[in-house]
């Protein structure tokens, strides 16, 4: 059997198994810490025992799948993704790294190949941050990186902490922790994932070798508080609207947006919730209240920092004009993160050699490997064509794409492997 054709018939096969255990009547549900991701957890492991796979979880539940090299002392080859969704998410963002870098070891010991130093695949939890507030915590907590703080953040639908989660599926959140990943123990991680947007398919081609990750900014619970009155009752000098307030907020900040293209500034800005009281709010009365979360990404952290500047001098603004209090809420984020330029070569000698078609482009979407690259490991992503975007049931993976870009992953991590 050939490489993209084994990579194809694994991947259907895990795919679909995926697909059995998580559809939830829309798409698929895995939450963060939950049994739907022990279950898949536990999906991997089984054909890493069937294929004689190490099997290892820290103390975050990380999942950790080694093929064992010929020299165990030299620094890992590192690949993976995460295995939790969105909810009502696609079936393939996460798992398709997972499942290909799997994919690659199982091939190779069904080929006889012992690599020269040790190669993992890494199934991180909690990457999707709807779950808990907190950026990475798969991976962070892999590096040891989270504050107490971070523990005791509560998930979403539970209203439970991540540390008790952590707990309850198996976890010891409990402080000092030793097994820990070390960078200079890493030689290189490269994650496979699916394309979160349309470049792409619209470029005609199957991968993206990527170049960089944009850190977020993001306002998760921001409030504009005004008065309730009666819509017939109160004329519009009276009125502290939230409703024409947050109107305003969008527009003024949307024109400013335009303004940071025009300079040649890349970032996103998106207002991902706009809601007002569902209690209080009806059609005869000026809304006193607005709920809404704010996102801004990009590579530049200074632009970050100078986004979050103009934002606030906005909101001032306008609450001002509006007579309404804008309350922003916590920040959050996550740093932006480069990719090695080694790495980078490689896959893209080796898209050419199999004449796969690749673009070189940036990720607007936060992924573990922003971590990695982080701690100063060589660091690199492949995308995938995705026709419908992520986090939504309709992601769309064609199965020769998958194969085509694990055959990329297989030979950029073997190359990596056989260094002396």
């Amino acid at each position: 059997m050939t490489v993209t054709l084994f990579h194809q018939a694994f991947g259907q096969a895990l795919f679909d198994a995926l697909y059995a255990m998580s559809f939830d009547g829309l798409g698929m549900t895995r939450p963060s810490f939950s049994e739907k991701e022990n279950e898949a957890h536990e999906m991997l492991c089984t054909i890493a025992r069937r294929h004689g796979l190490e099997i290892r979880r820290d103390w975050a539940c990380n999942l950790y799948l080694t093929l064992p090299g010929r020299d165990r002392n030299k620094p890992v080859i590192m690949t993976g993704s995460h295995m939790d969704t969105v909810p009502s998410g696609g079936n393939y963002d996460g798992a398709a790294g997972v499942v290909a870098g799997l994919s690659v070891l199982c091939r190779w010991v069904e080929e006889g190949f012992v690599p020269e130093r040790d190669v993992t695949v890494v199934a991180t939890r909690a990457e999707e941050s709807v779950w808990f507030p907190v950026s990475y915590i798969g991976s962070r907590t892999a590096f040891d990186l989270l504050s107490e703080k971070d523990l005791q953040a509560r998930r979403s639908d539970t209203g439970r902490t991540l540390a008790e989660h952590m707990e309850e599926c198996g976890g010891r959140p409990q402080w000092p922790h030793t097994d820990v990943l070390k960078p200079e123990n890493i030689d290189c991680f490269v994650e496979l994932h699916i394309e979160q947007g349309p470049v792409l398919p619209n470029n005609n081609a199957v991968i993206g070798v990527v170049s960089g990750i944009c850190g977020s900014m993001r306002y998760r619970h921001a409030t504009i508080l005004g008065q309730y009155a009666h819509s017939g009752a109160t004329p519009r000098q009276f009125r502290a609207d939230t409703v024409v307030a947050m109107a305003d907020l969008v527009t003024t900040l949307q024109t400013y947006w335009e303004e940071q293209e025009r300079a040649g500034k890349a970032m996103t800005l998106t207002f991902g919730v706009c809601h007002t009281d569902a209690q209080q709010a009806n059609f005869s009365a000026v809304a006193g209240k607005v709920s809404f979360s704010l996102d801004v990404r990009s590579q530049d952290t200074d632009l970050l920092d100078e986004v979050d500047r103009h934002i606030q001098l906005v909101a001032q603004d306008v609450a001002r004009r509006h007579n309404v209090t804008i309350d922003l809420g916590e920040r959050t984020g996550s740093a932006p993160a480069r990719m090695d330029a080694t790495l980078q070569n490689m896959a893209f000698d080796i898209s050419r050699a199999l004449d796969i078609p690749a673009i070189s482009m940036a990720s607007g979407a936060g992924h573990d490997a922003a971590t990695f690259a982080n701690r100063n490991i060589p660091t690199e992503m492949l995308f995938v064509r995705n026709e419908n975007g992520s986090h939504n049931p309709y992601e769309h993976l064609e199965m020769a794409d998958f194969a085509a870009a694990t055959a990329v992953l297989d030979g950029v991590l073997k190359l990596r492997a056989e260094r002396i």
